[in-house]
């Protein structure tokens, strides 16, 4: 396909704008960032759009965080004469595109509910068992003031096993007395110095290298 118009095009202005808006320093970095081949950045730098793959364009757009749509608008350059066969046929294969990207954005919008509900179905799934006995368990403690906690403990392990499946763990334990790490504890009051004999309050928890909640620690 030709460059839109009979005149090259030079989109590179356009282009190092929404960079600059997104903290991209260069085109290469851009290239990394999105996963698009340099080549194709530079097809759409000379006004090629029309050439470029619709996974490339849904790349550019998320990582120029530009809507797929007003991308296409910016870099399509509709401005072809009606006589224009060259531009009749860029105009004809840019209104595909267009067509392509809501279909492409609409199939990604399904797909992502999907798989939210695929995920809360299995949540629901494993949490069954505390779902049901749950609330008879805390109904019975209302009940009756005197009924040992203990009894307790195992309606709460389905829930433990979810948090378990997901790759959480816990950072401490309630009640143990540690020295400060002030990386993965949180003072519930004041200021603790690192290597402070401090005592455990709240767990934690990490999921794999991810630090989610620091434990509370107390000074001892």
């Amino acid at each position: 396909m030709a460059n839109l118009g009979t005149e090259p095009v030079d989109y590179s202005p356009t282009l190092r704008s929404l960079m600059a808006q997104a903290g991209i320093a260069s085109y290469r970095s851009l290239s990394q960032r999105s996963g698009v081949p340099r080549s194709a950045i530079d097809g759409l730098r000379q006004g090629q759009i029309g050439r470029l793959r619709v996974v490339a364009l849904q790349r550019l757009s998320q990582t120029l965080n530009v809507p797929l749509d007003a991308l296409v608008e910016m870099f399509s350059g509709l401005a072809a004469s009606p006589g224009d066969r060259a531009g009749a046929d860029t105009t004809d294969q840019i209104k595909a595109l267009r067509q392509e990207c809501d279909r492409l954005q609409t199939q990604l919008a399904t797909q992502a509910e999907a798989v939210r509900q695929q995920v809360q179905q299995a949540a629901i799934a494993q949490l069954e068992p505390w779902l049901v006995q749950w609330p008879t368990a805390v109904h019975a403690a209302q009940q009756k003031p005197d009924l040992p906690a203990q009894k307790l403990i195992p309606l709460v392990r389905p829930v433990e096993a979810l948090v378990q499946h997901w790759g959480i763990t816990p950072i401490e334990a309630v009640g143990v007395e540690v020295s400060f790490d002030p990386k993965i504890h949180q003072p519930k009051a004041g200021m603790l110095s690192s290597g402070q004999r401090v005592r455990v309050s709240h767990v934690g928890y990490r999921q794999g290298d991810r630090l989610l909640y620091r434990a509370k620690v107390s000074a001892i």
